[in-house]
């Protein structure tokens, strides 16, 4: 089976570019609203795609990019080595076509190439933290104030029907936990607390 795996970092992000692959595909897995961080083992399609290679149903994986499996090294090169134990040929569209096996023998120079990308991907993540802070810290230090306006008021009931509250409240009910809800939709752990406190009452 011919694999092709996507994943978004957001959910607002509906992943139109994946649209211009028009290579056919024996199944699509589309890991929605997902970070990097998240291990590729508890992600609802990762889990999916790792059962299905170990199970010998998988010869071929196709992602854009090797960000698209994760933005930690160890997780992506240990996901790699998952599908080479499996006999799996790994392929990488926007390294032009880049193939894990060549002639049915493994690649002389994939893991060379995947370590130094999955460095440099997780080095991304980190500086896009960095200036994201930075940006905040150099804003209030020239006045800016962040959060609500000061003497706005939401009632409960108008902060519950809020479109990202009521993402927030049906990752609850199927149990995700408060640190994987806020990484997938970019929000507090605090906002996602108060969300299920509402919800509890």
């Amino acid at each position: 089976m011919k694999v092709k795996y996507n994943r978004t970092s957001t959910l607002q992000q509906e992943g139109e570019r994946f649209k211009l692959d028009k290579e056919e595909y024996d199944l699509t897995i589309f890991d929605k609203g997902v970070s990097g961080k998240i291990p590729f083992s508890k992600r609802e399609g990762g889990r999916k795609l790792t059962h299905l290679v170990e199970n010998g149903e998988v010869n071929e994986v196709v992602v854009e990019e090797l960000s698209r499996l994760g933005r930690n090294t160890i997780d992506v090169l240990t996901t790699l080595k998952t599908f080479e134990d499996n006999g799996v040929n790994v392929v990488v569209r926007g390294m032009g076509n880049l193939q894990s096996k060549v002639n049915g023998k493994k690649n002389p120079i994939w893991n060379l190439i995947t370590s130094v990308m999955s460095s440099l991907y997780e080095l991304e993540r980190e500086n896009i933290l960095e200036r994201t802070e930075m940006g905040r810290k150099v804003y209030v230090m020239n006045g800016g104030k962040l959060g609500r306006k000061v003497g706005s008021i939401e009632t409960r009931k108008d902060f519950l029907k809020k479109d990202k509250t009521q993402k927030i409240i049906s990752l609850l009910e199927k149990g995700k936990s408060v640190r994987d809800i806020s990484s997938r939709l970019s929000v507090s752990t605090t906002t996602v607390v108060k969300v299920r406190k509402y919800v509890e009452v």
